[in-house]
């Protein structure tokens, strides 16, 4: 019998995240309809070594070229069996009942397309998760580095979605792309991931599509996760994520339209 839920890590250069994620995993979760796939985007230090020694049961992909994030992402839902998908940062880790409660609650409701989760920083504090659709103003103001010059811009704000009530569920434009979860037929009628992100917009491309079909994209607020935050790219130089950025900026905008806010 194939899983319920198949669990797609893409890893890159953070061993010892991708060990705590993996142990966060297979500690709370005993039911055998689940599998994990991690997908390695050619990682220097010790990832796939560790994997395999020390977690023989996740089917493993070694990447010899870092595809991205999105095309890995592609790869391991090809790879996994589940009719539940569970895209998940390895820089993450997961609670007791997080999965379980997850699942119920996305096949709960029909309309649910995407199901993202309440994010905790290392110290159990708050980490906002849930963003609206951007435009081209806000995405100007982060860019330029105003918006760290001048906190609570009303643009970056209203984007940012800083008026956002984590206590409740209810239906948002775009969860994070660390904890996102959906049902496998959603996701191969939307066409997965678009692989012409490489990272950053690829989620809310994501959910903008899914949204497309005439389903809705949910934040769960009684499941939680720890959420290190953004190790693979502090590993990277600041013009070069400078370049990713604008690159996949402008091509979410070309392909959404600039003014696709609302």
């Amino acid at each position: 019998m194939p899983p319920k839920l198949s669990i797609v890590i893409v890893n890159w250069n953070v061993e010892k995240l991708l060990f705590k994620c993996l142990q966060s995993i297979f500690s709370h979760q005993k039911n055998p309809e689940l599998e994990v796939i991690v997908v390695d985007n050619a990682s220097k230090d010790q990832s796939v070594e560790m994997v395999r020694k020390l977690f023989p049961q996740v089917k493993l992909i070694d990447n010899k070229n870092n595809v991205g994030f999105a095309a890995a992402n592609n790869q391991g839902a090809k790879a996994g069996t589940g009719e539940v998908l569970l895209f998940l940062n390895p820089d993450t880790a997961v609670f007791k009942n997080t999965l379980s409660e997850s699942v119920d609650f996305l096949e709960s409701n029909d309309r649910i397309g995407i199901l993202g989760c309440k994010h905790l920083n290392p110290d159990f504090t708050l980490q906002p998760s849930v963003r609206r659709y951007p435009s081209w103003l806000p995405m100007l103001l982060i860019f330029l580095k105003i918006a760290k010059l001048i906190p609570n811009l009303p643009p970056v704000a209203k984007y940012l979605a800083q008026d956002f009530d984590y206590k409740f569920n209810q239906p948002v434009d775009q969860v994070a792309g660390s904890y996102l979860m959906m049902k496998r037929e959603i996701f191969d009628a939307v066409g997965g991931w678009d692989e012409n992100f490489f990272t950053w917009f690829e989620e809310v491309d994501l959910c903008r599509r899914v949204k497309a079909l005439g389903q809705e994209i949910w934040f769960f607020a009684y499941a939680e996760i720890v959420h290190y935050g953004g190790q693979s790219f502090k590993q990277q130089q600041a013009v070069k994520n400078q370049k990713i950025f604008f690159q996949s900026a402008w091509y979410y905008f070309t392909k959404h339209g600039f003014w696709s806010q609302r």
